[in-house]
């Protein structure tokens, strides 16, 4: 397992309680991280040799200014590239914007993903004009929208490419949004969703890790703990067919989950992450060990 890129959960905090978050972000969330801990990330990532760039997101980063800028000055100072998701709430206009992010820049941010769209609050303007972006571009960072259209249904896997970020398109059905956006949208039989089309879950290029240590291979499904167990010796015993979850989803997908664990569930599924995070809501019982925090699947907590 050779990921090159680690997206830091910097914390479960937001200010907004977005329809779609994968991660149930909200104003009552808890769980950020300390300096200390991403010091031992940071140190965790160095003894892998094949990381090399960090991502800050969360929730919402901003909420902990002062640490996201000491952590994008380390990241930089140790080698690695940075880069920052961002629902943009403190780009009011372009002054403040670039108030905001000189300090980001000084400390050596090479680039930021604004999520703008109706789902974050937004009406207007249009993202090419909005403050933060033109803030950005003005101080040379590289800069991209994060932009989710209306939800309509079914979203071609198609047109995914397994691993990498979704940066704009449909909805994905997992964490909020299926509790939230799936109510009279069309739906597929249960046993179509064969595959899960969006996450690599043999060795994906990126992985995220929450501010209590959960190494996520896919946002709720963890592959262990940095603060109980190395990252590299995670990354080094990391057998995808044998983990409970990722197993059977390699198998056949969400539905092979379902059959394998004799779920007993509807057999309509907006799309194949609906049905997987489903199943996984039945599963939590009896795996909490790999289908956790509780914050990933809509329960305030602690851990």
């Amino acid at each position: 397992m050779d990921f090159t890129s680690i997206h830091v959960l910097l914390t479960y905090e937001c200010n907004f309680e977005c329809d779609h978050c994968f991660v149930w972000g909200s104003p009552r969330q808890t769980g950020t991280f300390t300096l200390e801990k991403l010091e031992a990330v940071f140190q965790q990532a160095l003894a892998l040799n094949h990381v090399r760039e960090f991502y800050f997101e969360g929730g919402e980063a901003f909420l902990y200014y002062a640490i996201l800028v000491r952590a994008v000055m380390r990241a930089t100072e140790l080698g690695f590239a940075t880069g920052i998701v961002t629902n943009g709430y403190w780009a009011t206009n372009i002054e403040d914007a670039l108030a905001w992010l000189r300090p980001l820049v000084a400390a050596g941010l090479d680039a930021i993903d604004i999520s703008y769209d109706l789902f974050h609050g937004n009406t207007d303007p249009a993202p090419p004009l909005h403050p933060g972006v033109m803030a950005a571009r003005q101080l040379g960072l590289a800069v991209d929208t994060i932009t989710i259209d209306p939800p309509t249904g079914y979203r071609d896997p198609a047109a995914a490419v397994p691993g990498e970020a979704i940066a704009g398109g449909g909805v994905m059905y997992r964490g909020r949004a299926a509790e939230t956006l799936t109510a009279a949208l069309p739906t597929e039989p249960r046993a179509s969703f064969d595959s899960c089309p969006y996450e690599d879950l043999v060795n994906p290029d990126r992985i995220h890790l929450d501010p209590f240590g959960n190494l996520h291979v896919c946002q709720g499904v963890v592959i262990g703990n940095v603060f109980q167990r190395p990252l590299a010796e995670i990354a080094a015993s990391y057998e995808p067919a044998l983990h409970p979850i990722v197993g059977p989803l390699l198998a056949g997908g969400p539905a092979q989950l379902a059959r394998f664990y004799h779920l007993a569930l509807e057999d309509g599924y907006v799309d194949a992450c609906h049905l997987c995070y489903c199943a996984r809501q039945l599963l939590r019982p009896q795996f909490t060990a790999v289908l956790r925090p509780d914050h990933m699947y809509g329960v305030v907590g602690d851990s």
